[in-house]
């Protein structure tokens, strides 16, 4: 059991953290910066004290996989040289977090949440009907490579469940209805409203407000008439 356990793990840690050269992802694939995020760079590193551009390997990064889509290791080592740190140094913070993505996805990158809430009000259905609209399962993407689908834990938007985040949109208090709506509109180019389906403005109580329901008391309230 300990050798299977052993063997699990060092399989799980090649999917996830090893980089093999491939056609689109090699050191040799072209990977520059355009000038405006050159500009943006320098703003970046301007926020942190001198001697320390390492501190802004999660902005530029970010800044990276925004202008390709995703993040080839040749735009990794592009970082690395822009912040004068040794390659690995990027590696280890692309790998470490669940926001860079090291392989391509689509133009829209679902992400669906089905941790315990969202599971609890019927996660399941909204997966279920991304797949049936896109024609996908979950680490899949259309042949179009205009959708991707994952299953996530937490987005934290709990009190909103279910939810989804499609890129940097969160999508919430979704019927099966709602995000084959959404998958509509993305498909015909136009960015839906991110926020609730239902009708709330944001997280307040999904059958309206309990408390704070008056306009606050003026000074001395409640307070003592000797004080």
């Amino acid at each position: 059991f300990k050798n299977s356990a052993v063997i699990t793990l060092i399989i799980f840690s090649f999917g996830e953290f090893n980089h093999r050269d491939t056609p689109d992802n090699n050191p040799d694939v072209p990977f520059e910066f355009t000038e405006e995020n050159k500009n943006r760079i320098e703003a970046i590193i301007s926020m942190y004290p001198e001697g320390h551009k390492q501190a802004a390997t999660i902005p530029v990064l970010d800044l990276a996989q925004r202008q390709h889509g995703w993040l080839p290791i040749s735009a990794m080592n592009k970082v690395a040289e822009v912040l004068e740190i040794p390659p690995m140094r990027v590696y280890e913070v692309a790998t470490f977090y669940t926001m860079f993505l090291r392989q391509p996805v689509g133009k829209y990158f679902i992400q669906i949440c089905t941790t315990t809430p969202c599971m609890l009000c019927n996660s399941d259905s909204i997966l279920d009907a991304i797949q049936n609209k896109l024609g996908i399962k979950v680490g899949e993407t259309t042949p179009d490579k205009m959708f991707s689908l994952i299953e996530v834990e937490c987005l934290g938007a709990c009190v909103n469940a279910p939810m989804v985040q499609i890129n940097d949109n969160y999508y919430e208090d979704l019927t099966p209805k709602d995000i084959e709506d959404i998958i509509d509109e993305l498909k015909a180019g136009r960015v839906p409203p991110p926020g609730p389906r239902s009708g709330r403005f944001s997280c307040e109580p999904a059958g309206g407000l309990t408390s704070l329901t008056e306009p606050p008391k003026g000074p001395g309230f409640g307070v003592r008439a000797d004080l």
